[in-house]
């Protein structure tokens, strides 16, 4: 297989730690997500995933460690959220992607307009796009969802499915899909899927959080899994079933890992 050009890594965290005041938030995380590739984020609550994805997104900096985006290394002196857009790093959450009284080409290019000569939006152009973007990017085919539709006449998946488009229309390096199926029904939670095997087909690196531990392991090529603000394993899909890896988080959730210790 040739290799194709550019960095082999999406990201690589090397080292990170978080404290908040006394308190370790998060410790010596290293990690990589490589290109094309899907990574599952896994850990009970408080495990530190949230903390750790507000580092990658620009939230907040780590109080050590180093980030590396495509290659380009990171100066979190800088780094913020438009620094992370920037960067090629986009997040897809649960329910807050979207602005669901605004029509879906406003919300493919909110904050990103494209201007025309005096500084006026170019709603021809982006509503081009984003026709585009839904027909060609994420396969939506019904006469009923048009560029000019607004969000609050989406379901769930739709939604979801639009958030991800956008974020692949921007040249993520990585897209980061918090939580993305939460209160879906089992329909729209396979639309959902569906459009990040698209993300996947695109030749995009993504990082894939759900406490839906059947919905991880269908959607993942690798398991990177937290507790108590450390990563204990990474563990390929290709060595790991679905019970075993579901016997491996509950042995944590149930402190029996402590006991080995």
């Amino acid at each position: 297989m040739i290799e194709p050009p550019g960095p082999r890594y999406a990201v690589q965290m090397i080292n990170i730690e978080k404290y908040f005041g006394l308190v370790c938030a998060l410790k010596n995380v290293t990690f990589d997500v490589g290109r094309n590739e899907i990574v599952g984020l896994i850990g009970d609550n408080g495990a530190g995933k949230s903390t750790l994805v507000k580092i990658l997104t620009g939230v907040f900096p780590p109080t050590n460690g180093q980030m590396v985006v495509a290659g380009r290394q990171v100066n979190f002196k800088t780094y913020n959220v438009k620094q992370a857009h920037a960067h090629g790093v986009e997040t897809v959450y649960q329910d807050r992607s979207l602005g669901e009284k605004q029509v879906l080409w406003r919300n493919f290019f909110v904050g990103r307009e494209i201007l025309r000569p005096f500084g006026f939006i170019d709603v021809k152009k982006e509503k081009a796009i984003a026709d585009e973007i839904m027909v060609n990017t994420i396969g939506f085919r019904g006469k009923g969802i048009t560029a000019d539709s607004k969000v609050s006449k989406l379901s769930g998946g739709e939604r979801q499915g639009v958030a991800i488009g956008r974020a692949m229309h921007f040249e993520a390096e990585l897209i980061i899909l918090d939580e993305p199926t939460v209160a879906l029904s089992l329909k729209e939670v396979r639309k959902v899927l569906n459009f990040v095997h698209k993300i996947k087909e695109d030749g995009k690196a993504c990082m894939y959080i759900s406490h839906d531990i059947q919905d991880v392991y269908e959607i993942s090529d690798r398991f990177i899994i937290m507790d108590r603000g450390e990563i204990v394993a990474s563990i390929a899909k290709q060595d790991i079933t679905l019970k075993a890896l579901d016997d491996f988080l509950l042995e944590y959730a149930h402190g029996l890992k402590d006991k080995e210790a």
